[in-house]
């Protein structure tokens, strides 16, 4: 009785840990977004729209991927904190014009 007891225990305290590696997907898409964020700073103290405008794109779908992939995971609360980058994003894109 002990014993399938214990492997229940066992497999209970091991689900997030078994759940987190198909997260990282997501961090690593939020990562990417960022990145795409800071490029876009960068292009445009050079002056550079286009490349501005192509770099916040590429965020805005990093993050939508993200978000995706958050709720594919079941972190539907973290994946509602991206709504607010999304909206940065959006926001950044009708400065430079866009769309």
């Amino acid at each position: 009785m002990a014993r399938p007891l214990a492997a229940v225990l066992l497999l209970l305290a091991a689900g997030p840990a078994l759940a987190q590696p198909a997260c990282i997907g997501a961090r690593r898409k939020v990562d990417e977004a960022a990145a795409f964020r800071f490029q876009a700073r960068q292009d445009a103290r050079l002056g550079d729209r286009d490349r501005v405008c192509d770099n916040l794109g590429d965020a805005e779908d990093r993050y939508d991927e993200a978000r995706d992939r958050l709720d594919a995971c079941g972190l539907t609360v973290a994946s509602i904190d991206l709504e607010s980058a999304l909206r940065s994003v959006r926001q950044e894109k009708r400065v430079f014009r866009c769309d």
